[in-house]
């Protein structure tokens, strides 16, 4: 069990941000029941899991509210190694949309990037 602090220095994510994390409803710390002298939270190996996961997910554009039901997900054990593959597809496929879109504004950019260079003063 560990503290927030090693918590963020294991993950390198911010206790802040951990905080957050936490009080959306990623993941759950626990109290010790024997030890009333403090309200410390501890916090098992699979947090670090969960919280390698946020931050993996969030870098490929899932949101949180996404990561949630993700994380809700897997490890609930309710969902089949397929249903693991069909979320990931449809994120890929989402990504792949955004890509096209960006493409699409990069170009409409250039051309008034041209435009500009043509004929403004």
């Amino acid at each position: 069990m560990k503290l927030i602090n090693q918590l963020a220095k294991e993950t390198g994510l911010p206790i802040a941000t951990i905080r957050f994390y936490e009080k959306s409803g990623l993941f759950v710390g626990k109290k010790k029941d024997n030890i009333k002298s403090n309200n410390y939270t501890y916090y098992d190996d699979e947090v670090i899991d969960k919280l390698e996961l946020i931050r993996d997910a969030k870098s490929v554009g899932f949101t949180l509210s996404e990561i949630k039901e993700l994380i809700n997900a897997w490890y609930s054990k309710k969902i089949t190694k397929d249903e693991k593959l069909s979320i990931l597809d449809g994120k890929l496929l989402q990504i792949e949309s955004k890509i096209k879109e960006l493409k699409q504004v990069k170009k409409q950019i250039a051309f008034l990037k041209s435009e500009v260079e043509k004929y403004d003063c």
